[in-house]
């Protein structure tokens, strides 16, 4: 086998390991040579050093007795060392008494050596006898050439490098004889020994062990390869007589295949004719469907058409002037009678599932709204069976979602009616949470509970738990059928998990999409409720106090428990409200110690006379109940909608003023023109910084409202640009921002605004800011 030379692994075994070697040597060789280096420095000082000291005596002598021809004899000495080239005596006053030099012998060396160790080096001793060693007799001066050192020391260099090198080499052809020798030429044999295999029969060939290496790598290599010989014969025995096998096998399946062919045809024949009766029975099917459907379809008509006439009666009635109390009672009745509506199409609604025609719409729609009002129209039912309606909603669920909510309100009436059914006391309590891009809907109940067996078959149709749960609740069991119906063509998913005198509970999760055409609705509330905040007298376990407790959470109101001092009726710093239940003894002496009109209490408990002028508010919870009767509660009248607003107080100085509002939300836009619209100021609307820098060009204005995070311009960017033109360096900029953290105001002013006021914003803040700097006289730069 030609292998070239550079290529065998002898060789490159060797090269590797002389490379290394030779770098290790080199690394010690100037190691060695680097202290070589500087022990020939120090020698040269020391030898030097002790010239001058064994001169030492004698040339003071002389000095002191100033023999001028004894100096001279000294100083000839001293030259007759290689390295001095000057040497002289020279008296206290600089004198020189004696002096003597020779000239330095040239080299082509002589670079290296005075770069390593200095051209020249001057060495002086002061001369004095021991018996007058106060008095200077002057000093003894010599100059060494350095090159007698540096030769010396350049040439033990180069001889230590040189015989690394040459170390190197010899190591270098020995590791290439014994590579090729214990490695290289074994490998070769084998090589050759498997070049030799005949590849029709490699089962046959087996490879010799190479001689003094059956225990080392090579001959485990040969050994292991043997037993895959071994292997590979075995199998190739074992594929033959497999296919002579497979040939007996392949006779019989063309025999078992042609039998089964036949009766496949046989079968086929026979399924034929079983299609055709198939067929017909399920023409038949489709036209008793179809009657009934038509059956369905005209009862239900028959029946709601009185129904819409008893509803429609009651909307015209909630549109006139009514008292709260009365206004209550009728729009309970219309939802009863909505409900009622729904419930009577369940039944065709499964016949409408069951063929396919039922049509989804896909339109906005606000669930909270729609979950409060299912739930307060089963509360009316559940107070009559001492049973407790909670409305859960998460505050941050989005205000709208695209969707059928004439569907999600069956699906949510008849759970909610399923867990009232099979509920005697306790609670029922309904749940709504955003889970990631799904509505999760949760039902539960303080009931009966199910058996297993019961769970297994509680979606079935005019199916309940068990014979004795019909005779006692009654029902037709086709509610919760249309709910597994009506989820499952929305895409979602319902799930029940029951135990026994436990309870129940329904989840139902469905994919909504949110309206992102509709902003979320930021709360208005007044600055000093959220400042100084309620006293909630309610107990830690009490089932409304969580749904509470997280609305005023999310509108930013603090909250006193009872026993803190912010529940003290006349704390400067304590609350302003106390919301309790009026069925706890402890929380009812409390409330009489406060005003009669900061108490709310929760509907559901009669109240005698001295607690008649207390506020209620009506459970299960409404947000938008709520806000309005805290608001009530701190003396406001219920707003009119900002689409009418009404028209400014007579006689206010500023009636007529334009203001700019700039706002990129339109639910706020709504709001606040609303607002100052009512306070008698023309408003005009810029939807970003931009444009309001255009409708200043155009137009002249009192004072600008600006908003502080917009798209395109945000509203610091359009402050400075407002503050740069002089034509609007004196114009009025109030930030308008939900920004309230600290720092904020500062940002704000250091962008150019003059004043700052949060959302949400008073109306009476509002104005009066607004007149503090309408009113103001421009300042000069």
């Amino acid at each position: 086998m030609n292998t070239p030379f550079r290529k065998r692994l002898s060789f490159r075994l060797t090269r590797n390991t002389v490379l290394l070697a030779m770098l290790l040597g080199l690394a010690l060789n100037v190691i060695q040579v680097t202290l070589d280096y500087f022990n020939a420095r120090e020698a040269m000082d020391q030898d030097i050093r002790a010239l001058m000291q064994i001169t030492h005596s004698p040339a003071s002598q002389i000095a002191y007795n100033i023999d001028a021809r004894l100096a001279e004899e000294l100083l000839a000495g001293l030259l007759k060392h290689p390295a001095i080239i000057d040497a002289r005596i020279v008296d206290p006053d600089g004198r020189i008494l004696a002096a003597a030099s020779q000239k330095t012998n040239p080299s082509n060396y002589r670079w290296l050596s005075d770069m390593l160790f200095g051209a020249a080096r001057f060495y002086s001793d002061s001369l004095r006898v021991p018996q007058l060693a106060e008095i200077p007799l002057g000093e003894l001066a010599i100059t060494i050439d350095t090159y007698h050192y540096g030769s010396n020391f350049l040439t033990r260099a180069g001889y230590t490098i040189l015989s690394g090198f040459l170390k190197s080499l010899v190591l270098s052809f020995a590791l290439l004889v014994v590579f090729y020798l214990v490695l290289t030429r074994p490998i070769f044999r084998v090589i050759d020994g498997l070049r030799e295999v005949s590849p029709e029969t490699p089962e046959h060939a087996r490879l010799p062990i190479p001689a003094t290496h059956d225990q080392d790598e090579i001959g485990l290599m040969v050994q292991i390869i043997n037993r895959h010989l071994d292997t590979l014969g075995a199998t190739l025995e074992s594929l033959r007589l497999a296919e002579s096998q497979l040939k007996d096998y392949s006779g019989k399946l063309e025999r078992k295949v042609e039998d089964r062919t036949r009766e496949i045809l046989d079968k086929n024949q026979a399924l034929q004719r079983g299609n055709r009766a198939l067929i017909r029975a399920k023409e038949d099917a489709v036209r008793r469907a179809r009657s009934r459907a038509n059956f369905l379809a005209s009862m239900s008509h028959e029946i709601r058409t009185p129904l819409n006439g008893v509803l429609g009666m009651l909307e015209l009635t909630l549109d006139g002037e009514l008292e709260p109390s009365q206004r209550n009672r009728l729009e309970i009745a219309l939802n009863a009678g909505q409900s009622l509506l729904g419930l009577l199409n369940d039944i065709l609604d499964i016949s409408k599932v069951e063929a396919g025609k039922l049509n989804l719409e896909a339109i906005p729609f606000d669930l909270r709204a729609l979950i409060e009002e299912c739930a307060t129209l089963h509360a009316q039912q559940a107070r009559r069976e001492d049973i407790d309606v909670v409305a859960d909603i998460d505050p941050a669920l989005p205000e709208r979602f695209v969707g059928d909510p004439t569907r999600t309100r069956q699906i949510l009436n008849n759970l909610l009616g399923n867990a009232m059914k099979f509920t005697n006391a306790g609670e029922v309590r309904i749940e709504a949470r955003l889970a990631g891009n799904e509505v999760k809907l949760r039902v539960r109940d303080t009931g009966i509970g199910m058996s297993p067996e019961s769970l297994r078959r509680i979606f079935s149709p005019f199916s309940q738990g068990d014979t004795d749960t019909t005779r006692r609740y009654g029902g037709t069991g086709l509610g919760l059928t249309l709910c597994r119906q009506l989820v499952e063509r929305m895409h979602g998913q319902i799930q029940v998990e029951s135990q026994e005198k436990q309870g129940t509970q329904f989840t139902v999760i469905l994919p909504l999409p949110v309206d992102l055409e509709v902003a979320p609705e930021r709360e208005r509330l007044p600055g000093e409720l959220l400042r100084h905040g309620v006293c909630l007298m309610l107990a830690p376990d009490h089932n409304h106090r969580r749904p509470l407790a997280q609305q005023l959470q999310a509108w930013g109101i603090k909250m006193h428990n009872a026993g803190e001092a912010g529940c003290a009726p006349r704390n400067p710093a304590g609350a302003l409200l106390m919301i309790l239940d009026p069925a706890d003894p402890d929380a009812r002496a409390a409330a009489l110690q406060w005003p009669p009109d900061r108490v709310i209490a929760l509907e559901g408990s009669s109240l005698d006379a001295p607690e008649s002028d207390w506020r209620r508010l009506a459970l299960p919870l409404r947000r938008d109940q709520l806000r309005m009767t805290l608001r009530q509660a701190l003396g406001e009248q219920p707003e009119q909608p900002a689409s009418l607003p009404a028209p400014g107080p007579a006689g206010t100085e500023q009636s007529g003023a334009r203001l700019l509002l700039v706002e990129d939300n339109r639910v706020n836009q709504i709001v606040a023109s609303g607002i100052l619209r009512k306070l008698g100021y023309s408003v005009d609307l810029a939807e970003n910084g931009e444009r309001a820098l255009d409708a200043l060009s155009r137009n002249h204005y009192d004072a600008v409202l600006m908003d502080c995070q917009m798209p395109v311009m945000d509203g610091f960017e359009a402050a400075r640009r407002i503050r740069n033109n002089p034509v609007w360096r004196n114009l009025p900029i109030i930030a308008v921002t939900a920004n309230v953290m600290q720092g904020d105001r500062e940002d704000c002013l250091a962008a150019g605004m003059d004043d700052y006021i949060t959302k949400p914003y008073a109306k009476q803040d509002l104005r009066d800011t607004i007149e503090r700097w309408i009113t103001r006289p421009p300042q000069d730069d």
